[in-house]
């Protein structure tokens, strides 16, 4: 789908990390900064974007979503209320904007109850990779969406990364996936370079193999689309490294503890969201 976006008045509240990233791919594809409203609890970081990227700071929530076609609401989930209260009665006059919410575990009855009659929402789930247009992103409409809603929120995020849409009640498993996998792998990253300095290789040497060797092997596998057990086992031969290696994965549980982990990852989503 064409971003038609040039003609669009954006507005994103609580523009920080993802909100940047957001914002990069929003004039990447092609939607015009001066029609971009944006604000932040730090001023100074409304301005750092305003001078970066040439968009408009707005005194307040509300003020930004005057007139917005599209309102991404980036507020960290612990302010969104607080947020939706500002934006107030508003939101009940004239045509809805779409909103996108990228809170974890806000809910889409939630925001559909704050946010007037019949709101256009659409909930997401990028990860940190985001900031290098690398995220692994889900999406999951409301009802009052339309298809063209739902096109133009997977083309914005397909600016910076993968985005798949999923019913919302996949979405607390995405978190427990996707959302928390970066801090996985950064662990495994580690752990690999903490292995190779106690077998005697360098820190500098040892974090440039680990870092190379996880891009490349993901790599390998998305542009083939083979397997991975098949892509395994060409590195596995008879007798060989490897299959030590393996063997000694195989014997910590480390399938068992990469699967109990996302398990216990999205519980916790679950926890998190009956509390809002």
């Amino acid at each position: 789908m064409k971003l038609e976006l040039d003609s669009k008045n954006i507005a994103i509240l609580g523009c920080g990390n993802m909100g940047r990233a957001l914002l990069k791919g929003l004039i990447q594809g092609g939607a015009d900064p001066r029609r971009i409203s944006v604000t932040n609890k730090r001023p100074a970081r409304s301005q750092a974007l305003a001078a970066e990227f040439g968009v408009q700071v707005a005194d307040s929530n509300r003020a930004a979503v005057e007139g917005a076609d599209i309102v991404i609401l980036a507020v960290k989930p612990q302010l969104m209320s607080k947020v939706l209260l500002e934006l107030g009665d508003p939101m009940n006059e004239g045509p809805s904007p779409l909103f996108i919410s990228v809170a974890a575990g806000i809910t889409i009855d939630a925001l559909e109850e704050r946010l007037g009659s019949s709101p256009r929402v659409i909930r997401a789930m990028p990860n940190t990779p985001a900031i290098i247009d690398e995220s692994a992103t889900a999406l999951a409409a409301g009802v009052h969406t339309t298809e063209e809603d739902v096109e133009l929120a997977t083309a914005i995020f397909d600016k910076v990364g993968l985005t798949v849409v999923v019913d919302e009640t996949h979405l607390d498993a995405v978190t427990g996936l996707s959302g928390s996998g970066p801090a996985y792998v950064m662990l495994i990253i580690e752990a690999f370079a903490d292995a190779g300095v106690k077998v005697g290789l360098s820190r500098e040497v040892a974090m440039q193999l680990a870092v190379q060797t996880i891009r490349g092997s993901a790599k390998l596998q998305q542009e083939t689309g083979a397997h991975p057990g098949v892509l395994k086992d060409q590195v596995t031969s008879p007798g060989g490294t490897a299959i030590a290696g393996l063997h000694t994965l195989e014997e910590g549980g480390l399938r068992t503890t990469i699967m109990n982990a996302v398990e216990a990852a999205t519980q916790r989503a679950i926890e998190l969201g009956k509390r809002r």
